[in-house]
């Protein structure tokens, strides 16, 4: 019974050591991931997306000596989704450089991005949190909406993995679950779906 119980401290030990070690030191995650085009049906709407400097060039910094930088990643996720909802987009970085023929404006930010790890709450993952905003407005910048959206992604079991690559994981995983709410929810938002039934009784 005592080697049993000694045998079981040691391996309690070397687990511990290795969830400690797995989120111990500093941690400059750059994600270079690369999204697919959208396969769907897109609506019959000039769109202008303004990828400001801030919003393409972000680098998160969610704990003292992690950074994640999403800035690349992020505007490539959003321009493809974009691409799915609307026919005709126009990805800029400032408001006057909108076409003028253009319908809609979409101008995306970072609120805030969040990571929990292995050590805040004895799991082995690393979860990620990143926190949008979408300011919509029409071409003459009458305010639609400001729309947030949260996306969510976590890491699969991280013993074995190291710290970045675990916090790469959850993040590509968050900036997947951006793309999908974006095109399930965006028509869905009751100021976006009045301001289309405007656009139509317009047209006709």
């Amino acid at each position: 019974m005592t080697m049993l119980f000694s045998r079981t401290k040691i391996t309690l030990v070397l687990i511990g050591a290795i969830l400690v070690s797995a989120c111990s030191g500093t941690a400059q995650v750059k994600i270079v991931q690369q999204f697919p085009e959208v396969v769907s049906e897109p609506r019959d709407i000039k769109a202008a997306i303004v990828f400001d400097e801030t919003f393409s060039t972000y680098v998160a910094q969610p704990a003292k000596d992690i950074s994640i930088d999403i800035g690349t990643a992020q505007v490539d996720l959003l321009s493809n989704a974009f691409r799915g909802l609307f026919q005709q987009v126009q990805t800029v970085t400032s408001r006057d450089q909108i076409s003028p023929d253009t319908e809609l404006v979409i101008i995306p930010s970072v609120l805030q991005v969040q990571l929990s790890t292995p050590s805040d709450f004895y799991l082995n993952v690393y979860e990620v949190w990143i926190k949008y905003n979408l300011d919509m407005e029409t071409a003459e910048g009458d305010p639609i909406d400001s729309w947030f959206m949260p996306a969510y992604g976590k890491s699969p079991n991280s013993m074995m993995t190291s710290k970045s690559d675990a916090i790469e994981q959850a993040t590509i995983v968050a900036l997947r679950d951006a793309g999908a709410k974006l095109l399930l929810d965006f028509f869905r938002i009751p100021s976006v779906y009045g301001w289309l039934d405007q656009q139509q009784k317009l047209e006709q």
